[in-house]
């Protein structure tokens, strides 16, 4: 028995002399919305479940949907700002509302495409950053498109002028002023607000990305298609600035690194969805990630592409720029210093 008690008491001072073992520091993350599809299924929440093994960090996730938790898109930049969440995916587009300079890589006609949009949100990478991190208190650390957003509409349309007196659902100002200068209605909805609105008759068309609507099963409520690109709907993810300033330099060099990474695969993905899912919507093949329908094609006519490719100048710009600079007096010379050239503006 005294060998015993010798035993655990030299046991114990063992114990005290080791260093304990290290612990890891859990972030909590608010993620994309579940009904956004499979971008937050397969590729956001695969790396955030695993983040340690991913950013090779001492640092767990503790991870949940927007929507799970039972919040708004449009509240997610005041939860980040706040502190109840470390990490948080926050959609441009609806954030604007807080901070119409989000808004400024995807004002209407700008970014139509996945080549423009790259370039553009590159472009305005830096001046982002600086204004979530001087105004929001975050730290941005990669963005990624949901695709250009196209026109589902319930009832017939040919081109866009058949948009006049249809109340059609939008995500922002800028949307909602070129569906006026259509003469529509803009009805501001969240995304999962949509798919019944248009199936009660709430309104008659909404714009969204092929994607997000063949997982909210739209082509269930929508008959007619027309896959012309307004906006390409950015989603940027940031760490609140505090707990970034926490982490120590090669940490934080890590975590980005891991973020880059994140951001590259899913550009690409999101790429991938977008054509699989205008096929799919329409019944063509191959159909290989999303659910198969049968909605009419709407032919995108030159007249039209032209409308919303001038809209940039003649509409979106103009009118968001008047907003902006109302709330940040560096706002619309900021956009028209990085990203005008990118775009052959002046």
């Amino acid at each position: 028995m005294k060998k015993l008690k010798l035993a655990l008491v030299a046991a114990a001072a063992l114990a005290l002399a080791l260093p304990a073992p290290a612990q890891n520091t859990r972030l909590r993350v608010a993620g994309s919305l579940v009904s956004g599809g499979q971008i937050q299924q397969n590729k956001e929440q695969p790396f955030f479940e695993n983040f340690a093994k991913n950013t090779g960090l001492p640092i767990d996730a503790d991870y949940k949907p927007l929507d799970v938790l039972g919040m708004k898109d449009a509240d997610s930049l005041r939860v980040l700002k706040s502190g109840l969440f470390d990490i948080v995916a926050l959609r441009l587009a609806q954030v604007s509302r807080d901070d119409p300079f989000l808004l400024g890589p995807d004002i209407v006609g700008l970014s139509t495409d996945y080549d423009t949009a790259r370039k553009v949100v590159d472009a305005y990478r830096a001046p982002l950053d600086t204004r979530l991190q001087e105004r929001h208190g975050a730290k941005l650390l990669g963005t990624y498109p949901f695709g250009p957003q196209i026109m589902f509409c319930k009832t017939p349309i040919a081109g866009l002028a058949d948009l006049r007196g249809k109340k059609v659902r939008v995500s922002d100002q800028s949307l909602a002023r070129f569906i006026e200068r259509l003469d529509g209605i803009p009805v501001a909805l969240a995304f999962t607000e949509t798919q019944q609105a248009l199936e009660r008759g709430v309104v008659d068309c909404a714009i969204t990305g092929p994607s997000s609507a063949n997982s909210a099963g739209w082509p269930e409520v929508t008959t007619h298609v027309m896959p012309i690109g307004f906006q390409i709907h950015f989603v940027a993810y940031a760490i609140n600035l505090k707990k970034w300033n926490a982490l120590p330099a090669g940490q934080q060099a890590r975590m980005a690194a891991a973020f880059q990474q994140l951001e590259a695969d899913t550009w690409a993905y999101s790429r991938e969805l977008w054509d699989d899912a205008s096929r799919c919507n329409v019944g063509r093949e191959p159909c290989k990630l999303g659910k198969r329908y049968a909605m009419k094609e709407v032919p995108v006519k030159p007249a039209d592409q032209k409308l919303v490719r001038d809209a940039v100048g003649a509409v979106s710009l103009p009118l968001w720029a008047e907003v902006c600079d109302k709330s940040y007096d560096k706002c619309s010379a900021t956009w028209k210093q990085v990203v005008a050239p990118v775009v052959g503006l002046r």
